[in-house]
């Protein structure tokens, strides 16, 4: 079975060795988004600001891999400030409709770039 890797043009480039997605017959990983725009920058000072443009990474990924939002079916958001949660669900919830994927939310010392949230995300093709 071949491995694709994916990029999104105006999404950020990975500030490392990795793939920001990768297919696997009808599985698609996504790597953690973080708030950062083409360039590189940190876009948003505010945990929702920086959970919205990560969505929109997110989003850009996902289409690029020929899916969208609805083939996602499990993420986990990553902040470093657990009091940030309520916030950036209400952010994360505008990008999903009912079914929503499987979740995880964990509070993490630290993220790349000094961000307050990473999102990753498993895709189906379906």
């Amino acid at each position: 079975m071949a491995k694709y890797a994916f990029s999104a043009a105006d999404a950020a480039a990975p500030v490392g060795p990795y793939s920001p997605a990768v297919a696997l017959g009808g599985m698609v990983f996504l790597s953690g988004q973080i708030p950062v725009d083409a360039g590189g920058d940190v876009v948003g000072d505010t945990a929702p600001e920086q959970a919205r443009r990560a969505m929109e990474n997110m989003t850009a990924l996902v289409r690029t891999t020929g899916l969208g939002m609805a083939d996602v079916v499990k993420t986990t958001i990553f902040l470093t400030d657990i009091a940030d949660f309520a916030a950036v669900n209400e952010v994360y919830a505008e990008f999903f409709e009912p079914p929503y994927p499987a979740r995880s939310t964990v509070q993490v010392a630290a993220l790349p770039k000094g961000v307050k949230v990473e999102i990753e995300a498993l895709a189906i093709r379906s």
